[in-house]
């Protein structure tokens, strides 16, 4: 069923309504029988897109509402998600950042809703890979991910002021899998195993590195110092003012 404008040749054209015989409906504009330009689309289970067509696909920017309560908002390209977009999932974890063909791909921001923490780095094909930060409460991890586990080299750094150093070591069950396999990743994660523990410097953004704990000392010993002096100045200025004051002022017999 249709209703709505048609161009003289009797096509869907210009802005119209209608009824798919699987029990969709679409409301929005059309081009010379096609779904084209801004529209809304209803499936039958529930699910509904707002956005833009290009002849009867998604395609530009829009919003697509899933029935498990799901949500993406962002870029499409031949019904497809694809470009930069954010989508929420039904157990509130997002994820904004790039797509490609439907799945997560390249760099983008995974936000878990119970522990906040968030994965900041690259994705291949819907799968954290390459460079990456896990970002806790009071601590993240810096390295490389395959599959949603960290491995090889990388550190962990500390807001108490320290990083450790050392390396993801994956298993021989987890190496003796194919690296294409689609399914989640395997039970068995990768070994750390730390090497060493170094202190981070704050705040100090035009030295490389932090002073040596003898300029450090130096340098606390030299304050110390610098303050007795102050201090033993402003009592000479005290005492003087005292003096003053007496001078001024006549005895009384």
């Amino acid at each position: 069923e249709y209703d709505g404008e048609r161009n003289p040749e009797g096509e869907r054209h210009g802005r119209g309504k209608a009824r798919l015989p699987n029990g969709d409906t679409y409301d929005g504009e059309y081009d010379k029988g096609f779904r084209n330009g801004q529209g809304t689309y209803r499936f039958k289970n529930g699910a509904r897109y707002i956005g833009e067509y290009l002849q009867n696909k998604k395609h530009g920017q829009g919003t697509f509402f899933y029935p498990d309560g799901s949500k993406y908002t962002g870029d499409w390209v031949n019904d497809q998600r694809h470009g930069y977009g954010e989508y929420t999932y039904a157990n509130g974890d997002t994820y904004t950042g790039q797509w490609f063909n439907h799945n997560r791909h390249g760099q983008g921001t995974y936000v878990y809703k119970d522990t906040g923490s968030k994965y900041v780095g690259g994705w291949v094909n819907g799968n954290q890979k390459g460079e990456a930060e896990l970002i806790h409460l009071n601590h993240k991890y810096k390295g490389k991910f395959l599959n949603g586990n960290p491995i090889g080299r990388g550190k962990y750094v500390f807001d108490i002021g320290c990083e450790q150093h050392g390396e993801y070591i994956r298993s021989e069950e987890d190496q003796e899998e194919g690296e294409e396999e689609e399914e989640p990743p395997l039970l068995v994660a990768p070994t750390w195993k730390a090497s060493k523990i170094t202190e981070f410097t704050l705040w100090i953004p035009h030295e490389e590195n932090p002073p040596s704990p003898r300029e450090a000392s130096l340098g606390t010993a030299a304050a110390a110092e610098a303050v007795e002096e102050r201090a033993a100045e402003a009592e000479e200025e005290r005492a003087a003012e005292g003096v003053t004051e007496e001078e001024k002022t006549p005895s009384v017999a």
